[in-house]
């Protein structure tokens, strides 16, 4: 995972209110082993709007989803982050995420900035014709208006994705620590590490 500390640029000003996994990746696009590819199926029955901004090149390969209320909800699939980051979303901001999707994304480094309705209503507005930084260090998303809007973030989430660290990535981390206690545990009780023969 790479680490993020700031997220910069145009953002899809969606803005809809439950927007489900399905939505976000149909059912038929689960059946792959692989995440490469996920975003060309991401959002299907709204990109069969016409005028939609997922297909306007205004936005194309914006890393920001502004959505509204209750983002994520439905099914517990983690295609769904999958399928953000194949699109090149780095942060989702919304009034509310669904806990498992919140959960997905940061698994899979997307940041999930939860803000009032009136802030995500404003940076819709201005995700029309600008771009917006979201930055982790600071716990801030800015426009180029002086708008500046404070979101809460877990601590340890913010540090892992600051970082770079999945759960791989953190248990890695602590390589010393977890070679030393196995180095200790065979000394103190060698018939936990004896090899069956």
């Amino acid at each position: 995972m790479d680490p993020i500390t700031t997220v910069e640029g145009r953002a899809y000003p969606l803005g809809r209110k439950n927007v489900d996994t399905d939505v976000i990746i149909p059912a038929h696009y689960l059946k792959t082993i692989t995440r490469a590819g996920l975003g060309r199926g991401a959002f299907e029955t709204i990109r069969a709007e016409p005028g939609n901004v997922f297909d306007d090149p205004a936005y194309a390969g914006a890393p920001i989803l502004i959505a509204g209320d209750n983002f994520g909800c439905g099914s517990s699939r983690e295609h769904a982050a999958w399928a953000l980051g194949d699109m090149g979303v780095k942060a989702v901001i919304a009034p509310s995420f669904s806990d498992i999707f919140s959960g997905n994304a940061f698994k899979n480094g997307i940041v999930t900035v939860v803000l009032p309705q009136e802030a995500v209503d404003r940076l819709l507005e201005v995700a029309k014709d600008h771009p917006i930084t979201v930055d982790l260090e600071s716990r801030t998303v800015t426009t180029p208006f002086q708008d500046r809007f404070v979101f809460e973030i877990d601590p340890f989430r913010r540090d892992c994705l600051m970082q770079g660290l999945d759960e791989i990535g953190l248990t890695l981390a602590r390589d010393g620590a977890i070679s030393a206690y196995e180095a200790r545990i065979a000394g103190e009780r060698p018939w936990l590490a004896a090899k069956a023969g």
